[in-house]
């Protein structure tokens, strides 16, 4: 395991770990990601015109990637980009669809959220496009605001950031 993440109430049978983002389970999730959002987009996604989120921007110390299993499985999976004493930044979160609706998504974020707050970040921010209506609904309810454009993303069309408490 490449780092500890913080055990959280979960569906039974669903295991969140911190793995190698160059692992097989990491490139597994991030396939199926990328092909979804490719179906979903109405101009298609491109994952060499998006910004990086590499393997080594999402490894300790720099980062941090997660994959949620079920059944020994890979179904979803989000990364964490650190940026300094800057907010650090969510990459990459996918949930199978056949494991939505069962918290996988909110477990993710939990983790990504608090191993952010671990390493000092006073924020945590993504990016995001408007047909994943899904994932901007949970961002939300998250305690995630819309925010100004921070980054330059082609795919994107909507920024969030949380403030960590007690770290503004």
């Amino acid at each position: 395991m490449i780092g500890d993440v913080e055990p959280l109430p979960a569906e039974p049978g669903v295991e969140v770990r911190a793995v190698d983002a160059a692992s097989e389970e990491a490139r597994h999730c991030l396939s199926e990601y990328f092909a979804e959002l490719d179906q979903r987009m109405e101009t298609g996604y491109d994952p060499e015109a998006a910004l990086p989120a590499t393997a080594a921007e999402m490894t300790p110390p720099e980062g941090l990637f997660l994959v949620a299993y079920r059944q020994g499985v890979p179904i979803g999976c989000g990364g964490l980009k650190l940026h300094g004493s800057g907010p650090a930044e969510i990459k990459r979160m996918w949930v199978s669809p056949g494991a939505r609706r069962l918290g996988v998504g909110r477990r993710l974020l939990a983790a990504l959220e608090a191993k952010a707050a671990s390493l000092g970040a006073p924020a945590i921010r993504l990016d995001t496009n408007g047909v994943l209506v899904e994932a901007i609904a949970m961002y939300e309810s998250n305690g995630f605001r819309p925010v100004p454009a921070f980054n330059s993303e082609p795919h994107a069309t909507h920024w969030f950031e949380k403030v960590i408490p007690g770290r503004s």
